[in-house]
């Protein structure tokens, strides 16, 4: 009986193993196969800009492309040219010191300042533009003069207008520093001694408007300032208390009306 119960045994142990098999070679066999991955569309062009040199031999060519150069160049310096050669200085220094006197941090936005400067710089050098663009540009574009006589007769009016605004010791203290000869006459004054006495007598003159808008809000400030320490409320901010007075003192008096013409009458 011994024989039997093996032989069955084995049978069992060789069926389920080739059960087990055929399972899994079934299962393996159903697995679902993964498609393969469609490829990648190309990416699009991307548009380029390509500069070229070529020989020429037409001076048309030519010049329209040394125009060309010209205003790119004037384009790239223009910043510097607004800021420094025109009244645009003097105005800003003096928006930013009214928004310090009243004690606004941040009203009116300085992109608001910025943007009233920028036209009220257009306003006032509006007849020295109209003349650069009459004298120097119009004739450049009809080739009725040259370069160097476009850059001279279009720097005349501007350095008429900065010998108006700047003051005669700042002048001297540059061409001191430059160790030039003491020009006779304004004309003989070098470009690089006008810019920055120019620069440097617009600060002076919009510290002095400055102080002048300084000095009725500072008033405020010590009167509301001596009103709270008589009443014993030290704890109270005096300029918390100050600032809409000083709203109120300022729109009396209709203040961006008399800040902004008396900005524009001190340029001529």
């Amino acid at each position: 009986m011994l024989k039997p119960t093996r032989a069955v045994l084995a049978a069992l142990i060789i069926t389920s193993i080739l059960g087990l098999w055929c399972n899994t070679g079934v299962a393996f066999a159903q697995a679902p196969v993964a498609p393969p991955k469609a490829p990648a569309p190309p990416a699009a062009p991307a548009p380029s800009v390509t500069l070229t040199l070529g020989d020429t031999s037409s001076p048309d060519t030519i010049a329209l492309t040394l125009k060309l150069m010209l205003l790119l160049t004037v384009l790239t310096l223009a910043p510097a040219i607004l800021v420094l050669l025109t009244s645009f200085t003097r105005i800003i220094i003096v928006f930013h010191f009214l928004r310090q006197a009243i004690g606004t941090q941040s009203t009116p936005p300085n992109t608001i300042l910025v943007g009233l400067a920028l036209f009220l710089t257009y306003f006032i050098m509006s007849p020295v533009i109209n003349q650069v663009y009459s004298d120097a540009f119009l004739p450049l574009m009809n080739n009725d003069i040259g370069y160097q006589e476009a850059f001279n007769a279009g720097m005349s009016p501007i350095r008429q207008f900065m010998l108006k605004q700047t003051k005669e010791k700042d002048i001297a203290l540059f061409v001191h520093l430059a160790k030039e000869k003491r020009p006779a006459k304004p004309d003989d004054v070098s470009n690089k001694v006008l810019v920055p006495a120019f620069v440097l007598s617009e600060l002076k003159t919009a510290f002095q408007i400055g102080f002048l808008i300084f000095v009725p809000f500072l008033i405020i400030d010590m009167v509301v300032a001596a009103v709270l320490l008589s009443m014993g409320m030290m704890m109270l901010p005096p300029v918390m208390v100050s600032l809409p007075f000083k709203i109120l003192l300022f729109v009396m008096v209709d203040g961006w009306y008399l800040i902004v013409g008396s900005l524009a009458r001190s340029f001529h």
